[in-house]
């Protein structure tokens, strides 16, 4: 620990992402990534981005992507905000909405990314317990509270609350904002973007990196009432003006548009999933109602840190979280079909 660090980063504990290792060539079910690649389009956009126009700034406001996002959803310009990925959007949703003292909500088992913020900003939090089948009770949220925040699936269960739920939660808090984190919601559940009109205090967050395989680009979004979307921009300009480059501000904008190519690799995703679960079922698993791109299974005999190891020693990756409650599940990212019959395969091999 460095004499010269701050005291906020002294008690700092950061979050852990996914390993990206370089020793050999796995089948990466890890970091929840799309095992396809990015619309073509958006592909041939960032190499029409990379002229001489990169010796200019890009667009601070990100105009022209706030409008294709805008028009996508059936919202107005002023009701979108774009960040460089959903986590830096989060980031600046703790800094504009959340106040120190005043503790806000989310679940106990969720992004680990949220407690990460609340101690970076000093913000107060208290969790709420999911119930023994991980599942969210919109009641437990109906409390006094500096706001609100979950994954919608949340993460790393996969697990959805219905609209009407949310809804509840968003309407009984009226007077503090709710943050809707729908980084996996293209997967099968259903936006709370339908909300925003009805309620000003909902925030819905998005991003590209998953259903439109756009992790190594950064592009993420927030959706909401103008004031919310004006309190972002307030953070963000305090900050870092142009958070979206040029040949992301492009490639984005093409990925929206290309629904078509949006629509049948997110449909192979979901049908791998399907086939999935009752797989690892026949070989004693447990799996979540899982409604992301990534299930959420026990063994019913062999530990998970056991599972997690013998995995990668046969050059699969997986996530392993070391967490109360949740130490002995994995999560699986849904891969290809020939990734994922591999992955069915080693399993055999190692619990049979």
């Amino acid at each position: 620990m460095s004499k010269y660090w701050s005291d906020v980063v002294k008690r700092l504990e950061p979050y852990t992402p996914g390993e990206q290792p370089r020793d050999r060539k796995y089948i990466k079910l890890n970091t929840n990534e799309n095992p396809y690649p990015p619309s073509p389009r958006a592909i041939e956009a960032i190499k029409r981005a990379a002229d001489e126009s990169m010796r200019l700034y890009p667009d601070p406001d990100c105009s022209r992507l706030k409008s294709v996002i805008a028009e996508h959803f059936g919202l107005k310009r002023e009701q979108v905000f774009v960040g460089n990925g959903s986590d830096e959007v989060l980031a600046f949703s703790f800094a504009a909405f959340f106040n120190p003292g005043n503790p806000i909500l989310f679940p106990d088992i969720t992004y680990t990314f949220y407690p990460v913020y609340c101690m970076l900003y000093n913000i107060d939090y208290k969790t709420v317990p999911l119930d023994d089948d991980f599942n969210i009770s919109a009641g437990k949220f109906l409390q006094d509270n500096g706001g609100i925040i979950f994954a919608n699936p949340n993460a790393p269960t996969g697990k959805f609350m219905d609209l009407p739920f949310v809804e509840e939660i968003v309407q009984y808090n009226a007077e503090r904002v709710v943050v809707i984190d729908e980084a996996y919601v293209d997967f099968g559940g259903r936006s709370a973007v339908k909300l925003i009109d009805k309620y000003p205090n909902i925030l819905v967050i998005r991003t590209l990196s998953k259903s439109h395989s756009l992790a190594g680009l950064r592009v993420g979004f927030a959706l909401g009432h103008a004031d919310l979307i004006a309190g972002l921009e307030r953070v963000k300009n305090s900050f870092n003006s142009y958070t979206l480059d040029r040949a992301a501000l492009m490639g984005a904008e093409e990925a929206i548009r290309d629904t078509e190519y949006y629509e049948k690799t997110r449909d192979k995703i979901i049908r791998t999933r399907e086939w999935v679960g009752p797989e690892l079922e026949k070989l004693g698993f447990k799996v979540t109602d899982s409604l992301a791109n990534f299930v959420f299974a026990s063994h019913k005999s062999m530990r998970a840190e056991y599972l997690f190891k013998s995995l990668r020693e046969e050059g699969i990756l997986v996530r392993y979280f070391n967490r109360p409650r949740i130490d002995n599940y994995l999560r699986i990212t849904i891969g290809t079909d020939p990734e994922m019959e591999q992955l069915i395969k080693v399993l055999e091999d190692i619990v049979g």
